[in-house]
């Protein structure tokens, strides 16, 4: 990473593979990133995994305060020390999946940001789900091949759970890619930026979040299979049917308001 002249030195620790860290070094993409969430005065900006400061500290210049989660005790020192040079920081030392967003936000909607550590991509982003209504947006770095899933369509080979789960909730734009040179150590794959923005809970339409989530993940537990056999143990073939969809069709073959219309239905008592 390019390191603040005020604190030569201050990241001694070197990335450690038990916590999935490539540091995101390359001023040009951290550049680009922040001219992406393009921070407004007034807005709370919270960084799950600030690393050694790549984004922090641009974030912080360019907004001047920033609350981030980070969960390596050694790099909250150095964090503290050259942060204060750039703005006002506040640290919460914990994994990000232990935090209560909404309780963090407060009644006031925050604005997600981070480089992801890639093994632990999709449950960060489900607890961010679970919390979409205290988030106005989040832009997240993530291996390009799961922001790929994340935005794919109805009848793309990649396009699964995480697509439909996360789009019903959100608007999902895969920015650009970052190659492995932008990190060190480079990790083997290629990165790219998402952006997400919850959508108003008066517009997603799901009546019951946890039979939907149920719903999708039965659908795509077994792809090759029929949505009248995938969904065997929600739902039957006749309750598919009066939900308007053909149960000989396929789970990737649906739009996301088709898992949702299936959630929905209910079968008379």
């Amino acid at each position: 990473m390019t390191r603040h002249p005020s604190a030569p030195g201050a990241f001694s620790e070197p990335p450690k593979k038990s916590l999935g860290q490539n540091f995101l070094h390359e001023r040009g993409v951290v550049e680009r990133i922040v001219h992406a969430v393009n921070p407004k005065p007034g807005e709370r900006l919270v960084e799950i995994g600030p690393g050694q400061g790549a984004m922090t500290f641009p974030l912080l210049d360019r907004h001047g305060a920033l609350t981030a989660i980070e969960f390596d005790r050694d790099l909250l020192t150095p964090l503290t020390m050259q942060a204060a040079s750039h703005g006002a920081l506040t640290l919460i030392h914990a994994n990000v999946l232990d935090v209560d967003l909404t309780a963090l936000a407060a009644g006031a909607p925050i604005r997600l940001v981070g480089n992801l550590p890639y093994n632990l991509s999709s449950p960060i982003l489900f607890h961010a789900l679970e919390h979409a209504a205290s988030i106005t947006d989040m832009h997240f770095m993530l291996q390009k091949e799961v922001v790929e899933r994340m935005a794919a369509g109805p009848g793309s080979k990649v396009y699964g759970r995480l697509s439909v789960m996360l789009q019903a909730y959100c608007e999902v734009t895969m920015l650009f890619v970052v190659g492995p040179g932008a990190f060190r150590p480079p990790p083997k794959v290629d990165s790219a930026i998402v952006r997400l923005v919850p959508r108003p809970a008066h517009t997603v339409g799901i009546d019951d979040a946890q039979r939907f989530s149920d719903v999708v993940r039965a659908a795509f537990g077994q792809r090759r299979k029929t949505l009248r056999n995938a969904l065997s143990t929600v739902m039957d073939g006749d309750a598919i049917t009066a939900a308007g969809i053909d149960p000989q069709t396929r789970a990737e073959q649906l739009a996301v308001a088709d898992f949702v219309r299936l959630a929905n239905h209910r079968t008379p008592a």
